[in-house]
């Protein structure tokens, strides 16, 4: 009798445990999850695109940052991770900018406090960043968003971003909260700020562009937003299977695959800038042409060189690669543009070899998981070690506005 009664309870007891069981599946399938929505890669700034001194003693500084994909709950990185000293972000807030940068104007209806640990304040340690906590504030989609942070004293050693193609304001004093930042001083950098993320949907996902001046955005507007990454993101918003896509731009102007050129070497910072970010799914790797460039700037080298440079530039994509696949990350190469003509390299016919040694690496199969060939896309059909005359910047080496529009409508939206 015991056991039909058990056997009973147990046809019983089944059901409830299954629905149960799919209920709690059902959701974890809809709960949200951070995504990075804007990002920029941190270093050192030279010392001409730094602040003075005291500028930002007791200061209040205003940046305008353009997400990719909106939401209604933001987080925000901070940054001092080249500082010296540990570095306190007095007061923090954010509100959307009333324009794309090229004002300090805010809606003042939006503007919200930003909490670490539920403080207003922050002490962030030498080398560290900092993530805030939840902030209820609905960010559409290509929104700009303002970040203003309060110094009471400057940091030891400045963390930033110079290549912002953004204004940032600063004043003195504790104005956090104002409007606007009336006769502040214009800079057109970024300083302490790395990140933002948002909550989205559970399919949302991250796609980190790693590169150089040519992803950074030389040669594009000031506050009008227009480098490949930003046009990726129009595209991506364009298509509503692919709008919980973002796209964080980790370029660094001057960047080497190898050596300390500007900013943190490629290998150096890969941790850092793409591994760390938020809710990332795919890396796209456009880095080499300061490596093959720097290597003939002061004059020629020998053959050796030239293929020893090559084989260290494969070495360091398959160690992208390898990190990259380690946490479920796809890796997609692009090929190094032309730039054939550079007033600022000179490249001749062992650079340019070079350059086609690399791209041939790149688009063979079994290196990465995919391949964008920026060098076709852009490259001049007459002549295809220099750029398309009509997107060229006119330093034969970056292009303009129109390129990086070609660059970004080269990239099939099926990739993601």
């Amino acid at each position: 009798m015991k056991s039909a009664k058990a056997a009973l309870a147990a046809a019983v007891a089944f059901p409830a445990v299954l629905v149960l069981a799919v209920s709690l599946h059902a959701q974890a399938q809809v709960q949200p999850v951070w995504v990075g929505t804007w990002a920029a890669s941190q270093q050192i700034p030279e010392p001409q695109n730094s602040l003075p001194p005291d500028a930002l003693r007791d200061a209040t500084l205003r940046q305008i940052v353009h997400l990719s994909v909106g939401g209604d709950t933001l987080r925000v990185h901070i940054s001092n991770a080249f500082g010296t000293q540990p570095l306190l972000f007095s007061s923090v807030h954010i509100a959307r900018a009333l324009t794309a940068g090229s004002s300090s104007a805010i809606d003042p209806a939006t503007d919200r406090a930003v909490t670490f640990n539920g403080s207003p304040s922050v002490v962030v340690p030498v080398g560290a960043e900092y993530i805030s906590d939840p902030v209820q504030l609905e960010m559409p989609a290509l929104s700009s968003l303002a970040i203003t942070i309060y110094f009471p004293s400057p940091p030891a050693r400045e963390t930033g971003h110079p290549g912002s193609r953004a204004d940032s304001y600063y004043v003195h004093g504790n104005q956090v909260s104002a409007p606007s930042l009336l006769n502040a001083q214009t800079v057109e950098h970024w300083y302490q700020i790395s990140g933002v993320d948002v909550l989205a949907p559970p399919d949302a996902g991250s796609i980190v562009a790693l590169g150089d001046s040519i992803t950074d955005g030389h040669a594009t507007t000031t506050n009008g937003n227009d480098r490949w990454t930003d046009d990726l993101a129009v595209r991506l918003q364009a298509a509503p299977e692919r709008r919980d896509f973002s796209v964080l731009n980790e370029g660094i102007g001057g960047n080497c695959l190898l050596t300390q050129c500007l900013g943190p070497n490629t290998l150096a910072r890969f941790d850092r800038d793409v591994l760390a970010q938020t809710g990332v799914r795919w890396v796209i790797v456009f880095e080499g042409v300061n490596d093959l460039g720097g290597l003939t700037f002061r004059g020629p080298a020998p053959p050796a060189m030239h293929q020893e440079l090559v084989h260290r530039i494969l070495g360091a994509y398959q160690q992208i690669i390898t990190r990259a696949h380690a946490h479920g990350i796809e890796v997609i190469g692009a090929t190094i543009t032309p730039f054939a003509g550079s007033g600022f390299y000179h490249p001749g016919a062992a650079t340019l070899a070079d350059l086609d040694a690399i791209n041939a690496w790149i688009r063979a199969p079994g290196h990465f998981d995919a391949v964008l060939d920026f060098n076709k896309a852009i490259g001049d059909p007459a002549d295809p070690e220099r750029l398309k005359p009509a997107w060229d910047s006119g330093d034969h080496l970056h292009p303009n506005p129109a390129g990086y529009r070609a660059l970004s409508d080269s990239i099939p939206l099926s990739l993601f």
